[in-house]
Order: C-alpha cells, then structure tokens, then sequence
C-alpha cells in the first residue's frame, strides 16, 4: 500500500467531518462538491485496475462495502427542512463521526497491517487469488470514495424527499 492510501483517506475524513458535522445546509455545491472531489481522486490514484479475476472482484467489493457505508453514515444525520427560509438542513454530531473515523481508521490499519504486521501472509493470499498491489489499493481508494458517495446520494435523496414534502408534490 502506498501513501495514496493514506492520503485519499485522511482528505475524505477531514472533509466529510467539516462539511458535515453540525447543523448544515444540505445545498447543490455541498452535494456537488463530493462528487467533483471524486472524479479527480479516482484517475489521479486510480492507476491500474484489475479488470478481472479476484483483483477486480476486489475492487468491486470495495465499491460496495463503501456504498453501504456511506448509507449508513447518512442513517446516522437527521434532515429537516426550515420552511421559513426554504432550505433543508442536515445534523451530525457524534456517531457520525465516530463511524467515519472508525473505518478510516480501520482502512489505515489495514494497509499498514499489511506492509508492516503481517506482509507474508497478505502476499500469499495475493499470489494464491492473482490480486496485484495495485489491485488491493484500488480496493481500499475505491470504498473511501464510495462511501464518500453513497453518503451524498442518501443526503441528495433526503434533500429531494422534504422539498417535495414541502411544496406538497411529486413533480417538481
């Protein structure tokens, strides 16, 4: 693992918890903002993926173990919608956080783990299962975005769901 893991990582936990933690206006750029921070973090750290076997099953499951954490680090905030000023408006305290940073956490461990704890025994796995370096770090790149993401669809969702409750229709 190299630092594009660590580096992916700790930029995506700063961000989430500033932009999140509070009580904050769930606005277009905040929704928007991680989605352009993906499309840059992917082709910059993103360099070989596996395109088949493990290594892409690998990076798959890494996707969706993020999708689903994003969902529930999302589960984690309440919304409600001021309808005094128009604008709906997310809170996060401390689960929140502490999900966020126990899997960062978590995700870091690992990839030390890996190249520190116990190299021999991930090095055979990945021999044995054809998955590259490349391979796991795109993995562990890829469930930091995800889960960056499953978050903001959830939040875009609750978004959609008050204003729609709020003007009393279904076809905005």
């Amino acid at each position: 693992m190299d630092a594009s893991v660590w580096i992916v990582n700790l930029v995506v936990l700063g961000a989430v918890l500033l932009s999140d933690l509070g009580y904050r206006e769930v606005s277009i750029l905040r929704l928007v903002r991680p989605v352009a921070v993906a499309a840059v973090i992917v082709p910059l750290f993103v360099k070989h993926p596996q395109t088949e076997g493990a290594g892409l099953l690998a990076e798959v499951g890494g996707a969706v173990v993020g999708v689903l954490l994003g969902l529930g680090a999302a589960a984690l905030m309440e919304f409600d919608d001021d309808r005094r000023t128009g604008k709906v408006h997310s809170r996060a305290g401390y689960g929140y956080a502490a999900l966020w940073t126990g899997v960062i956490a978590a995700r870091l461990t690992f990839a030390y783990g890996a190249q520190h704890w116990f190299p021999a025994q991930i090095g055979g796995w990945m021999v044995r299962h054809r998955v590259t370096v490349d391979g796991l770090t795109d993995a562990l790149l890829l469930m930091a975005v995800a889960m960056l993401l499953g978050r903001t669809g959830a939040m875009a969702s609750r978004r959609l769901r008050l204003i729609r409750e709020r003007i009393g229709a279904w076809d905005l």
